[in-house]
Formats: C-alpha cells, sequence, structure tokens
C-alpha cells in the first residue's frame, strides 16, 4: 500500500516553504529552475498525487452530492437512487448516500456528515419523524443547493419532484369503490409525511365522489413508515377487530404494502376474499404474491433523474436561483387480482 504525501510532507523533506512546493508544482514562473526540478523530481519519486478533497476546498467544489432517504432497501428508494445515479455520474459528480431509518436525529447526523464531507448539494427525502426543517432552512438561506423529492419540506421554496400522489390514491380508491367496496379503510404513514397528506386526500375524494362517507376509525397511521413490523400489525388486527370490519384497505406506501400481505396471511385472512387490497409499492414481485397485488407504481427512477438534473443546474448556476418549481410526475394503477369482489 502507497504512503499517501502531502505538500506538507515535500516541504519538510525538501527544507522549504509549503506554499513554495505548490507553486513548483504547478510550474509557477515565480520558482526557479533549479528548486522548480527538485520538488517535480521528489514528487514523482516519492508518488505524490493532489488530494481531490483539497482540491474541491480550493475552489469550492467537490463535484460530488449527498443524498438523504429513510432507507436503500425500500424498492422505491433503491430506484430513485439508479436515477441519481445515471444522471450525477454522467455530468461528473459522485454520489454519498445516508439512510435515515425513518430517524430525525439520524437525518440530521447524516446532512451534518454530508456538509462535512464539502458535497455540492443534497437531495432529500424527508424522515417519517422531521417536523424541524430548520437546518434545511438554514442551508437554503445561505445558498446552498437543495432539491426535495417523494417527501418534501413544503415551507422551503426550493426546487421540489413528486408523484402525483393525489391521483395515485384518487385512482386506486375509486378502483376499489367500482369493484363494489364500500367500507374502505386506509392504512399510511406518518401524518408528518406529505406523501401521506396528499394520499389521504385523493382517498378522501374518491369516497366523497362516490357519496362514501369517509370513517375516521377506518384511518390508521403507522408512526415509523412502516420499518416496525409490531406496529403494522397492530394497526391491520385493529381494523380486523372492528364491529363495523372494513371490506377493502387501500395501503399508502411501499412497506406497509408488502407487510401488510405478510400479515394477513399469518393471520388467516384471504384475500380478497375476506379483505381486497391496493396499495402503493414499486416493488416488482407483487405481481408474483397469492393473489397478484394491485398496486399504484411511482416513476422512482425518472423521479430520481429529474430531482438531480434540478440539483446539478443549481449547482452550476453563475448566478443565484430564485425561481423554483415543483415537479409532479404520473402514477400508474395496475389492477390485479387482490382488489376484485368475488361473487
Amino acid at each position: 500500500m502507497f504512503e499517501s504525501y502531502t505538500i506538507k510532507d515535500i516541504a519538510k523533506a525538501l527544507g522549504v516553504s509549503t506554499s513554495t512546493v505548490s507553486r513548483a508544482l504547478k510550474g509557477s514562473y515565480e520558482i526557479g529552475a533549479e528548486t522548480k526540478k527538485l520538488v517535480q523530481e521528489y514528487a514523482e519519486k516519492v508518488n505524490y498525487r493532489p488530494n481531490p478533497i483539497a482540491l474541491s476546498l480550493k475552489d469550492q467544489k467537490s463535484h460530488s452530492i449527498g443524498v438523504v432517504v429513510c432507507e436503500v432497501a425500500n424498492d422505491y428508494f433503491s430506484q430513485a437512487i439508479n436515477g441519481i445515479e445515471s444522471i450525477a455520474y454522467n455530468l461528473g459528480y459522485h454520489v454519498i448516500i445516508t439512510q435515515t431509518h425513518e430517524s430525525f436525529d439520524r437525518e440530521t447526523v447524516n446532512v451534518q456528515h454530508l456538509l462535512s464531507r464539502h458535497v455540492d448539494g443534497l437531495l432529500v427525502s424527508l424522515s417519517a419523524q422531521t417536523t424541524d426543517t430548520s437546518q434545511y432552512k438554514y442551508l437554503h438561506e445561505k445558498g446552498f443547493p437543495i432539491v426535495f423529492f417523494d417527501r418534501i419540506a413544503a415551507d422551503i421554496n426550493t426546487h421540489r419532484v413528486v408523484a402525483d400522489n393525489f391521483k395515485g390514491a384518487f385512482d386506486a380508491t375509486e378502483l376499489l369503490i367500482k369493484s363494489g367496496f364500500k367500507k374502505i379503510a386506509h392504512l399510511t404513514n406518518s401524518n408528518n409525511l406529505s406523501i401521506t397528506v396528499e394520499r389521504l386526500n385523493g382517498f378522501k375524494a374518491a369516497l366523497a365522489k362516490h357519496g362514501i362517507e369517509f370513517k375516521p376509525g377506518y384511518l390508521k397511521n403507522c408512526e415509523h413508515g412502516g420499518m416496525i413490523y409490531d406496529e403494522i400489525e397492530f394497526a391491520v388486527k385493529a381494523l380486523l377487530a372492528m364491529d363495523d370490519r372494513p371490506e377493502a384497505v387501500f395501503i399508502g406506501s411501499d412497506r406497509l404494502t408488502i407487510n401488510c400481505m405478510s400479515i394477513l396471511k399469518k393471520l388467516g385472512v384471504k384475500v380478497p376474499d375476506d379483505l381486497a387490497l391496493a396499495g402503493f409499492t414499486n416493488s416488482e414481485v407483487v405481481d408474483l404474491f397469492d393473489p397478484p397485488l394491485t398496486v399504484v407504481r411511482q416513476p422512482a427512477f425518472q423521479i430520481g433523474q429529474k430531482a438531480t438534473e434540478l440539483l446539478i443546474k443549481t449547482i452550476e448556476s453563475k448566478w443565484p436561483v430564485e425561481d423554483f418549481t415543483t415537479e409532479r410526475v404520473d402514477t400508474l394503477l395496475i389492477e390485479r387480482l387482490s382488489s376484485q369482489k368475488l361473487k
């Protein structure tokens, strides 16, 4: 393994100043030919290479971007990260990925770590626990480039890229209604998240359109975003134990949807005979479930791409960016057996 030499080490070995070494390596006319040759030959001998982090500090660019997500293993976020990387690497940027595991404290630490790595900008999807966005407000006010995607901070005026969560939820709920279900519950994430609010509004709008009353008892929130299996199981059991038990459930996120199927199977509840299902998920395996699952898919890869394009455009802008956009991309409803009412 090669020992990593710095300009300081070369200066010490040759008995000259660090500024002399620095200028000699750059071929500055201010340094005599003999000194220049001495420094350059020694640098070659010890296999000296410029430190890319030190260079980035000098020109204020590291050519890296930080990504904050809840969990890389989540199908949606793994696809979004692929989209992020496809754009970033082609434009000469490295990607540093961090996971919050739905913890606000971990999110805060992750952001501070990314800043210590001198990233040029941040791509952020908030954790389920995050209600305080002051660290992002501070950075945004200082002109630091931030783009939110999926789970956004509505109180910060910066670029955002999201799926059409309202329409996705509306379409899935209306499909359940048109299949003949009227008692429809909604299992979803923490109320802190923008996606939760938008999907709940879409759910309520579909019920209202078809003259079905929204019942607060049919709404179950999992505050940890599906990271805690027991929390999901408790919510599912609570719905099943109701006197006026729901006939169908619309599920508002990826991990909740997958785990709900597992829990119902464990409890001996047959889908869709005993309980029909439709949910948000980007998992590729749900069509292999028994029965295959009706889902709302988000264009995660494209969302990652769009968010990265906006971030790098902001980073490379010669002037402070003051006009920001919220890009909303369409979801896709895929109907399968889990949402059908069997005769």
